[in-house]
């Protein structure tokens, strides 16, 4: 089952080589095209197909991707989404990240819907694109800038107040392995390190200025109903408001009502200080909202704590995860300190959820004894403390200290430690697990042991797991426990719908706060019409769901295929058989077992051959 698309709607490829300097364009292969769509489809058809076997993260065969989904930079509502892939530095998997801002759209305007970057340049450069143009560019007046001073200057130097800039910070440029990409001062591609593997290219930057071209999609009164439709249906959802006023900020109080907090690295799922760090709070001191491309919600927020004393000094609202990450899970309580480690970690372009995710990991060693201040150059890591977290975060991005050990993961820096530190080294795959904690609500548990780019939320965003009724899950599912956040029964199912809708959306360029923490529907029905209607030719939503199934077995095959033996489907025995917690090794077991089969997937998790025809240029 394919979808038709013409290559008119299309951009085209750019792939530059950094070894030779050198750089072309080219049509999108129609194959890929049939087979993934765009965006995170488009990625993952052409590293499966180019690499079939182990990858150097960090060496210059590692290819980085950077592509727009079908609609980004559309006239779809919320179509801002640029996707990132390479073989992660972090994991050693199938690295895999996302992000807002204007970036994809200003790309789109240029007629560039992939960037393909291969090799290594000698020196630091970064990639300037135009429309029409693309130079690789010395960046050595770029060298050691932090992320937000990156930007500054070369918008000075260019004399262009208007660009769409792609950049790293001190941890990209010293291969931090969690170390992020950071488009504006509050959009970031977090996960899985693609920063490092910009830092390991010597590419500091990708700049973008906004093209002419015009939104290559076909303009009738449908598409206007269609644009007009899926906005209504974003502003009619209960959570609108909520989402428009405080952000995923907003919604601490929720997660530690629902007891869902990784307090003191998942030690407990409550925070008894969580009226200091409510997310609803920041209101008082914001100044402005913002948001990305084209999207009715602008979730994003500037504030400023001292408007009086120096009103100049702002800050950009965290997102739901830095602020449970930064928070509970490190056991801080200070509102403003969350805010302010949330910007440094942006600054320094350091993936705020594993940066969390280590020092908790830290923390809880020297709790209990574990490590010593002798272990730590000094450092007393007490819960809580902002200094520490400040000094560690820096440390970090500059390979410096003690935090130099910890920049290279919790799963690495347990083994280096030793003495049972990997008792307490919350990963899965290698990447630090996100704010939820997987011992109260199942089918997140599930998620994080099956994803494709290691434990993490955002990756299959299981949010129908507590927004639907038991009726709807009994009719989806055939088992009203699915929508059971303590329950295991329906999880299978529960998590392969939500997988496959997570990957359609990166593949279309959509981002995920409207489609699923608002809408909720996961049945792509709204989105088939939406693309159907943008594209010019019709799109049914089991189309876009057979899309989905096989960038999900592609996804699956490429980890088989890059690291043997570091793919599995787990979880820490930290979390089972926790008092209140119905987790335990057997029905986790059972639940992947059940998601296997959900998938059409044998009983050691590998996908149907047949399932993957079609891919390749």
């Amino acid at each position: 089952m394919y979808i038709i698309l013409h290559m008119g709607i299309y951009g085209k490829t750019l792939h530059v080589n950094l070894t030779e300097k050198r750089y072309f364009l080219s049509p999108v292969p129609d194959r890929i095209l049939k087979t993934s769509i765009g965006g995170r489809g488009f990625n993952v058809a052409y590293l499966f197909d180019r690499f079939s076997g182990e990858i150097d993260p960090l060496g210059q065969d590692n290819c980085l991707l950077f592509s727009c989904g079908l609609l980004t930079g559309t006239a779809a509502p919320a179509s801002s989404r640029l996707h990132i892939n390479a073989v992660s530095p972090l994991t050693g998997l199938l690295g895999s990240s996302n992000i807002g801002g204007q970036a994809g759209a200003w790309l789109r305007s240029c007629g560039i819907q992939n960037i393909i970057v291969r090799g290594r340049s000698n020196n630091s450069v970064y990639l300037y694109i135009e429309e029409g143009r693309a130079e690789i560019r010395d960046a050595h007046f770029l060298k050691g800038l932090d992320t937000f001073e990156t930007q500054e200057k070369i918008k000075d130097v260019l004399r262009n107040r208007h660009l769409a800039c792609l950049v790293i910070g001190p941890a990209g440029e010293n291969m931090a392995r969690f170390a992020c990409i950071i488009s504006g001062k509050d959009h970031a591609a977090g996960r899985t390190g693609m920063g490092a593997v910009m830092g390991s290219k010597n590419l500091k930057a990708v700049v973008v200025a906004k093209g002419g071209k015009r939104k290559s999609t076909v303009k009738t009164s449908i598409t206007r109903d269609a644009v007009r439709q899926y906005v209504k249906m974003i502003k009619a959802s209960p959570d609108f408001k909520t989402f428009a006023q405080y952000g995923g900020a907003g919604y601490v109080k929720w997660a530690d009502d629902m007891g869902l907090m990784a307090t003191r690295n998942y030690q407990e799922n409550r925070f008894r200080q969580v009226d200091s760090i409510d997310g609803r709070r920041l209101d008082t001191y914001k100044i402005k909202s913002s948001g990305c491309y084209n999207c009715p919600v602008q979730c994003k927020a500037v504030l400023n704590f001292a408007r009086k004393k120096d009103p100049k000094k702002t800050a950009t609202r965290p997102e739901f995860e830095p602020m449970l990450n930064l928070g509970a899970k490190c056991g801080l309580d200070d509102l403003e300190a969350i805010v302010y480690l949330d910007n440094l970690c942006s600054k320094l372009g350091l993936d705020s959820t594993s940066a969390a995710g280590v020092i908790a990991f830290a923390m809880d060693l020297y709790d209990r004894g574990i490590l010593t201040r002798q272990d730590t150059h000094g450092l007393d890591l007490q819960w809580g403390s902002a200094q520490v977290m400040e000094t560690l975060i820096t440390q970090m991005a500059y390979g410096e200290g003690f935090g130099e050990l910890l920049s290279k993961g919790v799963r690495q820096a347990a083994g280096s430690i030793g003495m049972g530190a990997d008792q307490y080294a919350a990963h899965v795959k290698g990447l630090e697990l996100s704010a939820y904690h997987p011992g109260s609500i199942m089918g997140t548990a599930l998620g994080y042991a099956i994803s494709s780019r290691g434990g993490d939320y955002n990756n299959v965003y299981a949010s129908l797991e507590y927004r639907w009724s038991k009726d709807l899950a009994s009719r989806r599912f055939g088992n009203p426990e699915a929508v059971d956040i303590h329950a295991s029964g329906g999880k299978g199912k529960l998590i392969r719908r939500a997988v496959l809708v997570n990957i359609v959306l990166d593949s279309l360029g959509l981002c995920k706060v409207p489609a699923l923490s608002m809408l909720g529907t996961f049945d792509l029905k709204s989105e088939a019409a939406l693309a159907g209607s943008l594209i010019g030719s019709p799109v049914t939503a089991d189309e876009l769901f057979a899309v989905g199934d096989r960038i999900a077995g592609m996804e699956r095959c490429f980890n088989l295929r890059q690291a043997p033996g570091m793919d599995a489907d787990t979880l820490p025995p930290m979390f089972m058989d926790q008092p209140g917690s119905n987790l335990n090794q057997e029905t986790l077991d059972a639940m992947i077992s059940d998601y296997y089969t959900a998938m059409g997937w044998d009983e050691c998790g590998n996908p149907d051959p047949g399932l993957l025809k079609g891919t390749g240029e």
